[in-house]
């Protein structure tokens, strides 16, 4: 009975152990058909998640795509951005230069304008004139009893009514005004010797050292008997001006009026030359 107990109690113990199993296995059981379950329920959605990932693989494809198309987008802005940077750099130095050459062309503006005929050039000329006219004045005076005088002009009213400047020679006489052209020969001679001597004059006094020669190269041939004394006065007048004045001439009247002379004859065998 002992041995029967024992073994009635080990087949309680063993038959307690096997109901847990059992409902261990049932829950088992039960949870393997749940999950049965769920993976048939994800079964019958596989084909439309396959669908599904397709489209999101070729999204992303696409986007990928788009995302290289931007990068590369990117860097060609990113090179027009520094080609813009470069070309304002550019800009910038061009302009400097602009500006500099705008002050460059503005100098050389004036300079043009200042060393033009209506510059310092004209300036010069106004400021001599009124001295070269007194002298040859005096000298004209001289040589025509005071009948003639030139008048430097240097400015002409035009046919609009605007002021050039110019430089006209104005010259009267008892007749009047008139163009050099309307007097003789004789006169226009008296009138160049006067002008020309009076401008050597003014160069001689500018350079501040004397003018050695004086050359006066025939023209009396022009001149009447009273204009040949009035020529030897003005000649005689101006003498301590140059250290010499070679007068040439054909005119026996004129051959003693001056102290030395030089002769030159020709000859068969050429030119000779004596000095009275």
């Amino acid at each position: 009975m002992d041995e029967a107990e024992k073994l009635i109690n080990q087949e309680k113990e063993a038959a307690v152990n096997a109901e847990k199993a059992a409902q261990e296995l049932r829950e088992r059981l039960k949870a393997s058909n749940q999950q049965k379950e769920t993976l048939t329920a994800e079964l019958i959605q596989l084909p439309q998640l396959k669908q599904e990932l397709s489209a999101i693989e070729a999204e992303y494809r696409n986007l990928s795509n788009q995302r290289s198309q931007a990068q590369e987008a990117v860097g060609n802005i990113k090179a027009k951005i520094q080609r813009c940077n470069e070309l304002e750099l550019k800009k910038k130095d061009k302009a400097d230069q602009l500006a500099q050459a705008s002050r460059e062309e503005s100098i050389y503006r004036e300079l043009s304008r200042a060393f033009g005929k209506t510059g310092i050039q004209a300036l010069l000329i106004e400021m001599a004139l009124p001295e070269i006219e007194i002298e040859a004045n005096r000298l004209l005076s001289r040589m025509t009893d005071n009948r003639m005088h030139v008048k430097f002009e240097t400015q002409r009213e035009t046919k609009k009514g605007n002021v050039q400047e110019t430089l006209d020679i104005s010259i009267a006489d008892e007749l009047g005004t008139r163009n050099y052209e309307m007097f003789s020969g004789g006169e226009a001679f008296r009138i160049n010797f006067a002008i020309r001597i009076a401008l050597s004059r003014l160069l001689t006094k500018r350079a501040g050292a004397p003018l050695p020669t004086l050359i006066i190269d025939e023209g009396f041939g022009t001149q009447d008997s009273t204009g040949l004394e009035k020529l030897k006065e003005a000649i005689n007048s101006i003498q301590d001006d140059f250290e010499k004045i070679l007068v040439i001439t054909h005119m026996d009247e004129l051959k003693d009026s001056f102290p030395t002379r030089i002769d030159v004859t020709k000859t068969a065998e050429g030119s000779m030359i004596s000095v009275n």
